[in-house]
């Protein structure tokens, strides 16, 4: 072990700051073994360069293990999940082409399921239309009965007050004759 500051130009140092030369020995002294007390400690904590290439080897010669494990891992293991991904690709390719399929057929339904309700629709509306017409039809021909009807009967209301005036003119006719007759 070296130490990296000169004992003796610190010894002087003390002596010149007041120090005797026994005193300034015994504190250089005391520095020097707490110096090599403390080296001690810190050397203790250390590794030698020797064991640190041990060290290194070891840490090496783990990872080749490791690498080699992964090896053999990624051979048996990773081909198995690599298989089963395969097949879950298949499973899923599948899945989605029935599901396309389906989708298809209901979008093929509601189509037709569509282009029959507007063609029922089209009919009740035509059905509707006719029965308007009809009854529009209907309407009028009552209304032309009503109002024949109204003619009609005015028409024999006329002649009824006809008869009625003729008959009341002929009966006072023949009262008023007789009435002459017997006055």
């Amino acid at each position: 072990r070296r130490l990296y500051f000169d004992t003796h130009a610190l010894v002087c140092l003390l002596e010149e700051n007041g120090f005797t030369t026994q005193q300034s020995e015994v504190i250089v002294s005391a520095l020097v073994k707490i110096m090599n007390t403390n080296l001690d400690m810190i050397y203790k904590d250390m590794v030698t360069k020797v064991q640190q290439e041990i060290a290194l080897q070891q840490v090496m010669s783990h990872i080749g293990g490791v690498k080699k494990d992964m090896i053999i891992l990624e051979k048996s293991e990773f081909s198995a999940l690599r298989s089963e991904n395969e097949k879950i690709k298949l499973e899923l390719q599948q899945i989605k082409k029935q599901v396309t399929d389906e989708i298809t057929k209901v979008h093929a339904d509601n189509k037709l399921n569509l282009n029959l309700e507007k063609s029922r629709v089209k009919e009740l509306v035509s059905f509707h239309a006719q029965q308007d017409r009809a009854l529009t039809q209907t309407d009028r021909k009552i209304d032309t009965e009503v109002a024949d009807l109204k003619t009609m009967l005015e028409s024999h209301k006329l002649d009824n007050i006809k008869y009625l005036a003729g008959s009341v003119f002929t009966c006072l006719t023949v009262a008023l004759g007789f009435y002459r007759l017997w006055i």
